[in-house]
């Protein structure tokens, strides 16, 4: 079956090729010569692949080649699509080619030819592209799954155990022989005439470089707390700001001393080829063991500053201490590593030498969780919770811890591969979230100076952003630490920069910058135009409040909407495939959100016939206030109790509006009141006009009038009835009035009327048991009016109107 499928795939180049080749000016020579070579690339991959036996760093060699490959063609590929579809819209233009034996027009059939040898010209390299392409994504697959497959198999392999004592001696003597070798070999090439002259040459530079690398490992400290000390002077001491900078220079000092140590010793040539390899080796270690003695501060003073239950003295010490020796467990296996790469020491040695190691590091994550249990357990409450990462980062770190823990166990029963792989990643994965919670406090604490928010700046959304954003940068360093390749992640993003199909739509990252890029900048210039129009431009025009919302709102849609289409567009979104696919969502949608359309579509009428205005006093579905805002969806007035009610557009459009203020603020206010009877009618009428004259937001033109409305209950009642320059003022031009109308009628003596009632009981002698039991004697009569008032009505609590008795 491989066989035939290679049959198959050798014919499909083949016919290919020779497509290629009659297309003449398809492919230049040169581009033969690049798809032969990667011919042959491709064929010496697969056989690599089925053969198996190539070593690792020969399979990786050979995918990264296949790799260059693939970027070419992904670029040959993705080319002259806009050319194709020119021609392939201008051969369409010609419409089909006759058919049944018919012919067309000499001239037509020429520009047909001629449109169609241009479209093969410029296809023909995408098809060869893309076939090549295809392939090499094929091969880069299946050479990834054949490394995995090696490493998984390394990973699980079972060796000797380091616990039988047979072993032990040997290990022992493969140290031995490994140190005596370094030893040995330095000490014969210190003794030539080479290195002699070597050091000689290079003394003055030797000498320099001895020098600064003790002057900064003395005099670091003190250095950084200078610097420390100038740059606090600057401004936000307390912060924690210049702390953590002094803390990088109290490592990086001491890291650049190590260097000119070490470029000191480099210079003098003395080391042999065992020395150089594990010299090469020696500024990580430094720089692991500064970096782990950092990390140890930092996370000191960072519980110091958050609040957390501080340490005791010895507890301090010790945390560090474990700490500190986490970094020389990691440079301890280095070194293991660097032995079996060196002397080629057998299994079993490797495993004796390893589980020391191992053992020392589970140790120390034991005794590092449980310092940090004793302190929880003891105050929770001041405990710190992830600063900033949440429980989920805690259940994270316990698990690495318990999977430390658990190593030893696996390198006792022989899988020293398997526990190496588990205990050494979880020390440095440990490590980087520590330092990312550093980090994001650090970044926070610049935050709050420099916004002047102070300790509020670490509990902000820009402090929660930034630590989702360490948290996604840190996803590639924690998979690398576990195994990953660098070409797995690279293949990863390479793929995910292609983009995902969606019903022929290609959507890929670099498609959503573009599209957030343009967009970002087109919302940007629209809120710059509405503010202008805003606050320069309609202000100077005759435009009132209302209109100018109108037009700004108006721009902002229009703006939004442009930003949007233009982002589409540059971002290379043909949407043209989604087209049926949207409109049958289309109607689902409309059934949904029909009430939400229907306030946009509310909304948009409001702003174009402007039937209310900002600012105007309308009284809706019983809510009266002022319109304070209107969007798209939805209006909002202020109340005259300065509450907020959001009405829905579609309310104000289909509903009954009053507006008091359309167009001008002129209304008519009514003040009634009532007199009592028999007094003069005129006096009254001529009282109620100079009051109403003599208001001073009383218009003249036309003036005010006054109604005998007619003969009430109780009281003659009038009206006063005038138009207000102002009807925002009714409520206070009404209490004006009532004041001057009690004032008045006091001074001519009008009696302002209040309800009475006289009640007739048509069966007193009902109530004469009752009396003779309270009185020696009662009244008697057929019938005795009787006064009451009106608390006596409201105390009758079954409310006959009648006055009948029960």
């Amino acid at each position: 079956m491989v066989g035939l499928c290679r049959i198959l795939w050798a014919a499909c180049v083949v016919i290919l090729l020779a497509f290629a080749s009659t297309a003449q000016a398809q492919l230049t020579d040169e581009s033969r010569d690049y798809y032969r070579g990667w011919v042959e690339t491709a064929d010496r991959a697969e056989k690599a692949v089925d053969a198996n036996k190539a070593s690792n760093a020969a399979f990786e060699q050979l995918r990264a080649d296949i790799n260059d490959y693939r970027e070419i063609f992904d670029r040959v590929r993705n080319q002259n699509s806009e050319r194709i579809r020119t021609l392939e819209g201008q051969i369409a233009a010609l419409g089909p080619a006759p058919t049944d034996g018919k012919t067309e027009p000499p001239d037509l059939a020429q520009l047909r030819k001629h449109l169609e040898d241009q479209l093969n010209a410029v296809q023909v390299p995408r098809i060869i592209a893309q076939e090549a392409f295809s392939r090499a994504n094929g091969l880069i697959d299946e050479i990834d799954r054949v490394i995995r497959a090696r490493k998984t198999k390394t990973l699980l392999e079972r060796g000797p155990t380091p616990l039988n004592p047979i072993y032990w001696a040997p290990a022992w003597q493969d140290i031995q022989e490994s140190a005596s070798a370094l030893v040995n070999e330095t000490i014969v090439n210190i003794r030539t005439d080479t290195v002699r002259e070597k050091v000689q040459n290079n003394a003055p530079a030797i000498v320099v470089l001895l020098v600064i690398g003790v002057v900064l490992l003395w005099r670091g400290k003190a250095w950084s707390q200078f610097a420390g000390d100038y740059l606090r002077s600057l401004g936000g001491r307390g912060t924690g700001v210049w702390t953590f900078v002094i803390s990088l220079f109290r490592i990086l000092l001491p890291w650049i001393g190590v260097m000119c140590l070490w470029s000191a010793v480099y210079l003098t040539g003395a080391l042999g080829i065992r020395g150089l390899l594990l010299w090469e080796h020696v500024p990580g270690w430094a720089a692991a063991i500064l970096y782990f003695n950092w990390i140890g501060r930092q996370l000191f003073l960072l519980g110091e500053r958050e609040g957390f239950k501080i340490l005791t003295a010895p507890q301090i010490a010790v945390l560090r201490v474990y700490v500190d020796l986490l970094a020389i467990m990691l440079v301890l296996h280095d070194l293991v590593l660097l032995q079996e790469q060196i002397e080629n020491i057998s299994d079993a040695s490797r495993a004796v030498i390893s589980f020391p190691v191992i053992l020392a590091t589970a140790f120390l994550l034991f005794q590092l969780q449980r310092v940090r249990s004793q302190d929880i357990a003891e105050d929770p409450e001041d405990s710190p919770k992830g600063a900033g990462f949440g429980k989920l980062v805690n259940l994270f770190r316990r698990g690495l811890y318990l999977l430390g823990i658990f190593s030893p166990v696996l390198a006792a029963a022989g899988y020293i591969n398997a526990a190496e792989a588990i205990v050494f990643p979880a020390v440095k994965t440990i490590a980087l979230i520590a330092v990312l919670v550093i980090i994001q406090q650090f970044l926070g604490n610049l935050y709050g100076w420099l916004s002047g928010k102070g300790d509020a700046g670490r509990d902000s959304l820009f402090s929660v952003v930034v630590g989702f954003i360490l948290a996604i940068i840190a996803l590639p360093i924690i998979a690398l630490y576990w195994g990953a390749r660098e070409a797995d992640l690279t293949e990863q993003w390479a793929r995910m920069l292609q983009g995902i199909d969606i019903g022929g739509v290609t959507i890929s990252p670099t498609n959503f910058l573009t599209f957030a890029v343009i967009f970002a900048v087109g919302y940007g210039l629209t809120r710059l135009v509405q503010g202008g129009l805003r606050t320069s431009l309609l202000p100077k025009t005759k435009l009132d409040p209302g209109g100018q919302n109108a037009i700004v709102s108006g721009t902002g849609y229009v703006g939004i909407f442009l930003a949007a289409l233009v982002a589409i567009t540059g971002a290379g979104f043909d949407l043209s495939s989604l087209a049926i696919v949207a409109g049958a969502l289309s109607v689902g949608i409309g059934f949904g959100l029909q009430t939400i359309v229907s306030n946009f579509v509310s909304g948009i009428i409001l702003l174009v016939e402007r039937p209310i205005s900002k600012g105007d006093w309308i009284d809706v579905n019983g809510q009266m206030g002022y319109v304070r805002d209107i969007s798209v969806r939805s209006t909002r007035i202020e109340t005259f109790d300065r509450t907020d009610v959001i009405v829905p557009n579609s309310d104000l459009i289909s509903g009954s509006v009053t507006n008091y203020t359309r167009g001008n603020t002129v209304g008519r206010v009514i003040v009634p009141v009532g007199v009592a009877y028999g007094t003069d009618t005129r006096v009254v009428e001529e009282i109620l006009r100079e009051i109403a004259n003599g208001h001073p937001m009383v218009l003249a033109n036309p003036a005010p009038s006054v109604v005998f409305q007619g003969f009430g209950a109780d009281s003659l009642d009038f009206e006063i009835r005038a138009i207000l320059r102002d009807v925002n003022w009714v409520l206070s031009v009404k209490s004006d009035m009532n004041h001057e109308i009690a004032k008045r009628f006091t001074e001519e003596g009008i009696e302002i009327p209040f309800a009475q009632r006289d009640i007739w009981l048509r069966n007193p002698e009902a109530l004469r048991p009752q009396m003779a039991a309270n009185a020696s004697a009662a009244p008697s009569a057929a019938q005795t009016p009787v006064e009451l008032t009106e608390a006596d009505l409201d105390a009758d609590s079954d409310g006959d109107a009648d006055g009948d008795t029960h």
